[in-house]
């Protein structure tokens, strides 16, 4: 992966993808760090690769320069955490791979900060408890996989209109607009 002067690194306009999905570049399966930027120069990725596939690790950053995305992997496939975030900095999302299968506790989160959903997986299936919150911090789903069989609350509807946590008689008919 890396010459005498450090890595091997080139645009990603340089490479290809060949017929088998690898990276190439010289009519070679690319080993190396392939680095992306946006039209006003700031950088967007920084991908390494050995063979043509993704080995290492992945960075991609929104044009402000904040982080949005890093992960890493083995030989094509996602291995350990990956993390994403938002524009602002803050968490958007956390899961762990095994061998390109997400397993054990993943979560997501809303913009703001607040937790959105809470997964559990094994060997890539959702296992045990999934749960997800609104915005305002209520839990609104809350399940349990078992034996391939949903236990609990998957998803809740209200039956009646609720504005700021509250009944509202004429919430529906304001939503239509027909208030």
């Amino acid at each position: 992966m890396y010459l005498n002067q450090g890595p091997v690194r080139v645009l990603n306009t340089n490479i290809s993808i060949d017929d088998q999905g690898l990276r190439v570049f010289n009519n070679t399966p690319f080993t190396g760090e392939v680095i992306t930027y946006y039209p006003n120069g700031a950088l967007a990725a920084i991908e390494q690769f050995d063979a043509g596939r993704r080995h290492g690790r992945v960075r991609k950053w929104f044009k402000s320069g904040v982080l949005a995305y890093q992960s890493h992997y083995s030989h094509g496939v996602r291995e350990g955490v990956t993390k994403s975030w938002w524009f602002n900095g803050n968490p958007r999302s956390r899961f762990f791979y095994k061998k390109g299968r997400a397993e054990g506790e993943a979560w997501q989160w809303y913009r703001n900060g607040n937790k959105f959903k809470r997964f559990n997986y094994s060997a890539g299936q959702p296992t045990g408890l999934q749960q997800a919150w609104r915005k305002n911090g209520k839990l609104f789903s809350n399940f349990e996989y078992k034996n391939g069989r949903i236990f609990g609350l998957r998803k809740s509807n209200n039956c009646v209109g609720l504005e700021d946590e509250k009944i509202s008689v004429d919430y529906y008919r304001t939503q239509a607009g027909d208030a």
